[in-house]
């Protein structure tokens, strides 16, 4: 099967050994982050997503934070693994937050109290399709990344640190850079226990 999208899906992998070199500028990452999220779906156009988007130094604050809050509550004997695995996400060029206002699913919960049930769950799609889009753009640029959920344990600290509101709820946080190592190869089930097609 040939068909440019679904070549541009394949390509998208998760990579875990990350550099911070960079093939495109911080210029045309940041625009390629915007218009994957601006041109992402969104019940009711509701455009939930909001993201932060962290370079360099602000980049490794990021995970010298998250280290630190793991150090609190992970056993000491088993912090050396924790540790290499955050350093090696720091050792990437940036990072993206993906954040959903809750604001504006209340204001749609309002509304339309018939879907009151289902506004959070459909925020939670919404933020799905952003963070897909956003990983798929940057691996048509050969920028590696992979998706990370330390959240609900760095919320407050990212909060303060960057000044995000209050009614930005944090969901991933995807690390990005040159890719050092390329991604294994994927395993998948059988269609037949995955698919149903009927004529």
């Amino acid at each position: 099967m040939s068909n440019a999208f679904i070549e541009m899906i394949k390509n998208r992998r998760t990579i875990y050994n990350l550099g911070d070199q960079l093939p495109v500028s911080h210029d045309h990452i940041t625009k390629l982050i915007k218009e994957a999220v601006k041109h992402s779906p969104s019940s009711f156009n509701s455009q939930t997503s909001r993201v932060v988007i962290l370079f360099g130094e602000q980049h490794k604050k990021l995970w010298n934070l998250t280290k630190e809050t793991l150090r609190a509550i992970v056993p000491a004997q088993a912090f050396a693994a924790t540790e290499q695995k955050i350093d090696s996400f720091a050792a990437g060029a940036g990072s993206i937050l993906f954040f959903e206002d809750m604001n504006v699913v209340k204001g749609l919960q309002e509304q339309f109290p018939l879907y009151a049930d289902n506004f959070p769950i459909w925020s939670e799609q919404a933020s799905g399709i952003a963070q897909f889009a956003v990983w798929t753009a940057l691996a048509q640029e050969n920028v590696g990344a992979s998706l990370q959920h330390y959240n609900p344990l760095i919320d407050n600290h990212v909060q303060k640190e960057w000044g995000t509101p209050d009614n930005w709820v944090l969901r991933a946080q995807m690390v990005f850079g040159s890719i050092n190592a390329p991604a294994g190869d994927k395993d998948f089930m059988d269609d037949e226990a995955r698919f149903k097609i009927f004529k």
